[in-house]
C-alpha cells in the first residue's frame, strides 16, 4: 500500500511541477515580450564572455537564478501540507537552486554557443526560448522543493 501512496504523490507532485511551469511561462514570456518589444533580430549567444550585447541566453540566466530562488521560498510558504522549518532546510535550497539554475544555464549556453555559433532570431523566437527556460526552472524547482521539504 506505501507504494501506491508514494506513486500517487510523485505523480501529484509531477502534475503541480508541470502547471507551475506552464504557469511561469506564460507569465514570463509576456514579461520578456515587453521588454524586448520593438527591438531588432536578438543573437541567442555570441562568442565572447564579455560581449557587452544583449542575447537570448545571457538574459535567461538571472530569469532561471532568480526564478528557482523565488520559487523555493513561494513553494515553502504556500505549501499547507506538513513540512520542514524553513531555517535551514529551505534556505539552503534556496541557496542550491539558485546556483543549480547558473550553472545549468551557462553550461547549457557555452555549449549551444559551441555547437551552434551566434545565431539570431526574431523577438518573437527569443520570447518563446525564455518563456521555455522559464517554464523549465519552474517545474524543476517546484518539483525538487516539495519532494525536499515534505514531511
Amino acid at each position: 500500500m506505501a507504494a501506491a501512496d508514494e506513486s500517487t504523490g510523485t505523480s501529484e507532485l509531477l502534475r503541480s511541477a508541470m502547471l507551475s511551469g506552464a504557469i511561469n511561462a506564460v507569465i514570463n514570456g509576456a514579461i520578456q515580450a515587453y521588454l524586448l518589444r520593438g527591438k531588432g533580430p536578438i543573437p541567442i549567444s555570441v562568442d565572447s564572455i564579455s560581449a557587452g550585447s544583449e542575447t537570448v541566453l545571457s538574459a535567461a540566466v538571472p530569469l532561471a537564478v532568480s526564478l528557482a530562488m523565488i520559487l523555493t521560498a513561494v513553494a515553502h510558504w504556500t505549501l499547507k501540507a506538513p513540512k520542514k522549518p524553513f531555517f535551514p532546510t529551505t534556505l539552503w535550497l534556496v541557496i542550491k537552486h539558485g546556483l543549480f539554475a547558473f550553472g545549468a544555464v551557462v553550461a547549457a549556453s557555452v555549449l549551444w554557443q559551441r555547437a551552434a555559433g551566434t545565431v539570431e532570431v526574431s523577438v518573437g523566437t527569443a520570447v518563446v526560448l525564455l518563456a521555455v527556460v522559464a517554464g523549465i526552472v519552474s517545474a524543476v524547482v517546484n518539483y525538487m522543493t516539495l519532494a525536499e521539504i515534505q514531511k
